[in-house]
């Protein structure tokens, strides 16, 4: 969630489980805290009843998913020079269903009050900070910050740079290339660069960022050539008492087949934008969000991808624990897209932080 949105929300909730972390370890040079979140989600919205009718044909049924977590991090860091401290963090995520387990970051690196913090391993890359601006739903997420490339967003390989200098934040990471293969043997690499920067102009409440991520992919065909995407994000937002509003700018243009001959250089644009505003009463926080996206290829072919808006409404009870509910109205074409790709969501959640 958006940093400026933190100030907008009760003095006693804080707005991520890190910052709840219970310090189980600590003396004159290391300290080690552990934290994290338990969230109970109920998701309402069309499930396909017959997998086998095709995409278009599928019969739907309005089901209830438990779509249930559980975040744990470890966070450890010791003094090793005057103003220099050596870091690792490691978060791991248990879902309802056990096949989606995932390690969400795995990092050491080293941390330095005056020039920054760099680290190596499972990440974030350089532009969350810019899709922060607007993904600041309890459940819905940025539908256009969740497109960024695999580079610039939480990946493995990754050599970060982060760096807070007064009002100015600037991130910069490099994932590199690696062994990676598919079951058929071909090479599966991602690779590339992402750089953003996010200013805060002082006394104001307006903050600016832009940024930007490249990236070449396998895609684990062997006839490939190295098929190029890059991204541009530009974004603003605007804190005014109780009231915040953020704004987001996506321009993309990726190489979808990457073929040699005939077929190679074709590449597609892709372009979008999304809005956000939240509104803090006493220990209720009220947000939505509107985001659209769309393809447009070399032969002008037009394909809307992302076209939904979302609300929701948070209460905090205390600094550990919240509730939520959240509705996500979908306005994608059915006809084009299937019933369970155009659905709405309507999600209900406790969370608790530790």
């Amino acid at each position: 969630m958006n940093k400026h949105l933190i100030a907008l929300a009760v003095a006693a909730a804080t707005l991520s489980g890190a910052a709840s972390a219970a310090q189980v370890y600590s003396d004159d040079s290391s300290s080690l805290a552990i934290g994290g979140r338990v969230e109970a989600r109920a998701l309402l919205s069309d499930q396909a009843k017959n997998k086998n009718d095709g995409i278009l044909q599928q019969k739907t049924d309005k089901e209830v998913t438990d779509i249930s977590r559980v975040r744990v991090n470890i966070d450890a860091k010791t003094q090793i020079a005057d103003g220099v401290q050596g870091i690792g963090f490691f978060e791991r995520e248990f879902k309802s269903n056990n096949g989606d387990d995932e390690n969400r970051y795995m990092y050491a690196g080293v941390n330095s009050d005056q020039y920054g913090q760099i680290v190596y391993g499972k990440a974030d890359g350089s532009l969350g900070m810019l899709t922060d601006f607007t993904d600041i739903m309890a459940y819905a997420g940025s539908v256009v910050g969740g497109t960024k490339l695999a580079v610039a967003d939480r990946t493995t390989n990754n050599l970060a740079y982060t760096g807070n200098f007064g009002d100015l934040t600037f991130k910069a990471n490099y994932v590199f290339s690696g062994a990676d293969y598919d079951s058929a043997g071909n090479k599966t690499d991602v690779h590339g660069f992402s750089t953003g920067a996010v200013y805060n102009v002082a006394d104001t409440g307006l903050a600016l960022g832009l940024g930007y991520g490249e990236q070449r992919d396998q895609n684990g065909n062997p006839n490939t050539h190295k098929a190029r995407s890059e991204q541009t994000f530009a974004v603003a937002s605007y804190t005014m008492g109780d009231l915040y509003f953020g704004g987001l700018y996506k321009y993309g243009r990726r190489d979808v087949e990457g073929l040699t001959g005939s077929n190679k250089g074709k590449p597609v644009d892709s372009q979008g934008y999304e809005f956000a505003a939240a509104y803090t009463a006493g220990k209720a926080v009220f947000t939505t969000t509107y985001g659209f996206m769309k393809d447009e290829d070399a032969h002008n072919a037009y394909d809307e991808l992302k076209n939904a808006a979302a609300v929701d409404a948070t209460y905090y009870f205390n600094s550990n624990f919240r509730t939520y509910a959240s509705y996500t109205f979908n306005m994608l074409d059915k006809n084009k897209v299937g019933k369970v790709a155009a659905s709405d969501e309507f999600v209900l959640g406790a969370r608790y932080d530790f």
